[in-house]
């Protein structure tokens, strides 16, 4: 283990190679999302601008099947940095795949329309495994760059890690939607790359600070997988529970670990539905948006995916609001899984909203693209208290052997949640005029809302059940 930074950062202190950390996921983040707020308008633009001229139906399930591989590949980035190369190595190595994907997507204009479609279908891939290979080992790197005497500082931590992801989000879709307008996708689809490619530079330079945890198989520790098909095939003796049958192979210690995973699963299994709703921002929200009316704010234009632009900027205002002023007053109502249940809530409440906007839209007024400003509000407070919480609590009750596998879990709600999107979009057609268009409808928004709903009230009775590991985390500290 390297402990290179260890002894010299107090105990009050962040240790200094946290901002190589923070740093390299500003500009990944700015990477994913610039390339993400025009994929929309990309896939079903006109051709003539530059598009590929698909249906909003074609469009939802190619952005949310992006988004299912995305959050899936986690489970492969874990598996490489849990049991093979570790955290570092394995950010670094698949942060190159990455940048091959944005390039790809850079390279389409050289190509006739099949070859975009081509050049769409391999740099989205590229991508996915890129980030998504990533994404289960960045938070939990910087949750180990902390010393047991400075795990009072994680919160803050989280919500910083939290906050430089949405500062370079906001820039994001200010910029590369700009760059598109003026010179055209390819360009515009270059700028992420060219910030991926910092990113990794960025974090390539903290290398030398960095704590870096031997991986399972440098311990002799067993994985999650095999503790658990051992325990489901092994002959129990009578009397015997299901994990003890898997020790006569395995230490007390990895069967206590391989147990952790199954009730923070369990508090997982409903978050799909959140997912589901909330990257519809980066597709049905779009295409609502591109019927609505532009407006000029300080000199500059903004439209529908100028507009996902205020997410990230309500945000960077909501996460310290909500983590130095509401959590310390909230006291035990501030637990993890109470914050979270509360975003559930306003997360089908936005959708209500943005239900009610669509139906405006199908009886013929015209509406100017503020009109979305109380939906992102709605949307971006449930986000904060269900996604920056999630992260917390996936490390926080995670057992250390297991960390990158549980933010891979939950990463894979993600994976469900858009998968859902693309299902439901599949086979649940609109009877009306419009079939290719059922995505973005009032009914359908409607019908989501619902969903989120009843999921919320069940997210509430789970939660109410979950026994903390960290009993801290139950007393909302």
């Amino acid at each position: 283990m390297s402990m290179t930074d260890a002894p010299t950062t107090p105990a009050g202190r962040w240790p200094r190679q946290i901002k190589y950390i923070i740093g390299n996921e500003a500009c990944e983040r700015f990477s994913y999302y610039g390339m993400t707020g025009i994929l929309a308008g990309y896939v079903s633009g006109k051709i003539a601008a530059g598009g590929l001229g698909q249906t909003e139906d074609y469009t939802t399930t190619v952005t949310q099947l992006f988004i299912f591989v995305n959050y899936f590949t986690p489970l492969l980035g874990a598996w490489l940095s849990d049991k093979f190369i570790g955290r570092y190595k394995t950010i670094f190595w698949v942060s190159l795949f990455y940048c091959a994907g944005h390039g790809t997507l850079a390279c389409s204009d050289f190509f006739g329309e099949h070859g975009k479609m081509i050049c769409l279908y391999v740099g989205l891939t590229l991508i996915a495994f890129g980030s998504g290979g990533i994404k289960p080992c960045v938070s939990a790197f910087m949750g180990e760059q902390f010393r047991p005497d400075q795990s009072h500082l994680m919160q803050k931590a989280y919500g910083a890690f939290y906050w430089a992801i949405n500062f370079g989000s906001f820039f994001s879709f200010l910029v590369v939607p700009w760059v598109k307008d003026h010179h055209g996708y390819s360009p515009a689809f270059a700028v992420p790359g060219i910030l991926m490619a910092i990113a990794t530079f960025i974090f390539w330079r903290g290398k030398r600070f960095y704590i870096i945890v031997p991986t399972n198989r440098e311990k002799q520790h067993a994985g999650f997988f095999k503790v658990f098909f051992t325990a489901l095939v092994a002959k129990r003796e009578p009397g015997q529970t299901f994990w003890e049958a898997a020790g006569t192979k395995f230490t007390a210690n990895e069967i206590a670990a391989a147990r952790s995973v199954f009730p923070i699963l369990f508090v997982f299994a409903t978050i799909p539905m959140f997912w589901a709703l909330y990257n519809q921002t980066n597709s049905t929200w779009v295409m609502q948006g591109l019927k609505m009316s532009n407006v000029t704010i300080l000199g500059l234009k903004v439209g529908a995916e100028q507009m996902q632009s205020l997410n990230p900027v309500l945000i960077m205002l909501f996460v310290p609001i909500f983590t130095l002023f509401f959590y310390p007053r909230m006291g035990r109502f501030a637990s993890p899984l109470k914050r979270m249940s509360y975003g559930l809530f306003l997360a089908a409440a936005a959708f209500v909203l943005i239900a009610l906007l669509e139906k405006r839209l199908e009886a013929g007024e015209h509406l100017s693209i503020l009109w979305q400003t109380w939906p992102y509000v709605v949307v971006t407070a449930a986000e904060v208290l269900v996604s920056t919480t999630g992260l917390e609590f996936a490390f926080r009750e995670a057992a250390p052997e297991m960390k990158s596998l549980i933010m891979s879990f939950w990463l894979l709600t993600i994976a469900v949640g858009s998968l859902l999107v693309a299902l439901i979009t599949q086979f649940l057609p609109h009877a009306g005029p419009h079939a290719d268009d059922a995505s973005v409808s009032s009914g359908r928004f409607m019908l989501y809302a619902g969903m989120m709903f009843g999921v919320a009230i069940l997210f509430s009775l789970i939660a109410s059940t979950y026994h903390y590991r960290d009993k801290a985390a139950a007393q909302g500290k």
